[in-house]
């Protein structure tokens, strides 16, 4: 119980410092804190093999790893590419091939998809697997993962076109830009752990989690450019 407390402790302060404490610190705050965690659950004991990091475990993960990739690719840049779907993809944040190339190799899976597995994945599930039932591990990690979004989905529909067309602006938006977040991160976050026990590795979530991110970015781009 100690070390799940102190996990998911470390989650909230880690997104308190991340997003409302120290400006521009999300870069820094999530890696730092992911590495601290995962030394912390070391210290008390943790295998790598628990958290899904031993050597021995990369085969396990690579196997679902490229079929999952290969197949959100497929979706998230076929959804780009469809003219009735590409209002969708039209991310302030990916405006540009330049931008969303460096976001997507480099960015995201640096900031975001390593740092956000070792957290939920790697040492939440690990310590709630010690203390708790299967069902109870993924309710918490599901839940809790969405609520970790909270902070950074304040701007998501004054960010993209076609949700702005969808849901308007202002603060209903936002509030439903916030719930949608919740909602959607949350039941990613049950499909993280389900490929992370199913392959026990990381590497399996880990995959699908930069496809989801990193393949979404491009098809903004590729988005944007048909749109121009």
């Amino acid at each position: 119980m100690r070390d799940a407390a102190a996990v998911i402790g470390a989650l909230l302060t880690i997104n308190a410092l991340a997003h409302f404490l120290i400006d521009n610190a999300t870069y820094l705050i999530v890696p730092m804190g992911s590495v601290v965690v995962v030394a912390y659950l070391r210290w008390r004991g943790f295998t790598w093999h628990e958290m899904g990091l031993a050597r021995g475990q990369v085969s396990g993960g690579l196997k679902y790893a490229v079929p999952t990739v290969i197949a959100v690719a497929v979706i998230a840049i076929g959804g780009a590419l469809l003219p009735f779907t590409r209002s969708f993809y039209l991310s302030d944040r990916y405006d540009t091939v330049a931008l969303a190339v460096w976001s997507a190799f480099v960015v995201i899976p640096l900031q975001t998809v390593i740092p956000e597995e070792l957290l939920f994945r790697g040492a939440l599930d690990s310590s709630l697997t010690r203390i708790a039932s299967p069902r109870v591990t993924y309710v918490v990690g599901a839940i809790l993962f969405g609520l970790w979004h909270i902070a950074s989905s304040t701007g998501l529909a004054a960010g993209n076109e076609g949700l702005t067309e969808l849901v308007g602006s202002g603060l209903a938006a936002k509030m439903v830009g916030i719930v949608g977040a919740v909602v959607i991160t949350s039941c990613a976050g049950l499909a993280f752990i389900w490929l992370r026990r199913r392959s026990d590795s990381l590497l399996a979530p880990i995959s699908l989690h930069w496809a989801l991110n990193g393949t979404g970015a491009l098809g903004a781009a590729i988005a944007w450019q048909l749109s121009g």
